[in-house]
């Protein structure tokens, strides 16, 4: 793999001995591909170009091929599972992640590249800033913002816009990637991946546009948004199972809590308890909301442990500064 120079007309030029790697994953994206491997081969002209097709059933591997990309195949449907695939099989010192379908500006990649070298970052998340309508959909638009903000809420503040697919990777952060899911909700791992190591990371704006003429997104708002809140729930759960088991506990003991306050004083009024079945149920729901909690409280500690055995992987492998 050859070396890249990253410059921008709007910084310093600087020389580089890093391998760049930039990685296109594709399903029908014909009409766009050309014109986003030109782009980025313009801005950089070194670095390897990746597209892996993911059962296209237009010219999207062909034409990449003719475009000078080097061209691959994942059969497991899903960007999460392309992913998984991309960074298995390449090695590169930075890894630049977009889409085939031309929405994302190419131009910025050099500045994006330039922030992760010279802040020394492992994960830069291009945010994305558009005034095209078609761009960004209104029910896009409220989705990654309430998708975002429960990844806020859960896991730290650093990111705006956790769903863009534009991300500047180090090959520490590739490596040590778990990649897990299967679909687009693969975008909110790669950032919960981050904050949960504590990696240096940054987000930068970076222009969005429209899809060209005759191109059709592949995300529908309501499936995609319902797996992506799944996958944030099942990070919460893995990530943090006090505050998710805790809360689960809290709510079956306020539940059981209400549904028996009744009935006790209902006991101390008569002596009597004539709705056996509710005060079985209200007994059953603090039981287990007691259960939940110290079933959070203990896997919270193997957590723990999981997390330093991750950030111990993490460091074994080489930072960019050192290569």
């Amino acid at each position: 793999m050859t070396h890249v120079s990253v410059a921008h007309s709007q910084l310093p030029v600087t020389e580089y001995a890093f391998r760049v790697a930039v990685l296109l994953p594709c399903y029908n994206e014909a009409v766009a591909i050309a014109d986003v491997i030109k782009d980025f081969r313009d801005v950089l002209p070194a670095a390897d170009i990746y597209v892996y097709d993911n059962n296209s059933t237009d010219q999207t591997a062909e034409i990449a091929r003719n475009s000078g990309a080097i061209v691959r195949s994942e059969r497991n449907q899903g960007k999460g599972n392309v992913l998984r695939r991309m960074f298995a099989d390449i090695d590169a010192d930075i890894y630049v992640l977009a889409d085939g379908d031309g929405t994302y500006d190419a131009a910025s990649a050099p500045r994006l590249i330039h922030r992760l070298i010279e802040d020394q970052l492992d994960f830069v998340n291009g945010s994305r800033v558009s005034q095209a309508e078609l761009a960004y959909r209104p029910g896009h638009r409220f989705g990654n913002v309430l998708l975002t903000g429960l990844v806020q809420l859960f896991f730290g503040r650093q990111f705006q816009d956790i769903l863009s697919g534009y991300k500047i990777l180090t090959r520490r952060f590739a490596k040590s990637f778990p990649a897990v899911s299967r679909g687009f909700e693969t975008e909110t791992e790669l950032a919960v991946h981050a904050l949960e190591l504590r990696m240096p990371c940054a987000e930068v704006e970076t222009v969005y546009r429209e899809r060209p003429p005759n191109s059709v997104s592949k995300l529908r708002t309501f499936r995609d948004g319902f797996r992506i809140l799944t996958m944030i729930a099942l990070l919460v759960k893995m990530e943090r199972p006090l505050q998710f088991f805790g809360l689960l506990g809290l709510a079956l003991v306020l539940i059981g809590t209400g549904l028996g306050l009744p009935v006790v004083l209902e006991y101390l009024e008569t002596g009597l308890v004539p709705r056996l079945p509710t005060t079985l149920l209200s007994i059953g729901l603090m039981l287990t909301g007691v259960i939940s909690f110290f079933s959070g409280l203990i896997l919270d500690m193997l957590t723990q442990t999981r997390r330093e055995i991750k950030r111990l992987i993490y460091l074994g492998i080489p930072a960019l500064s050192a290569r």
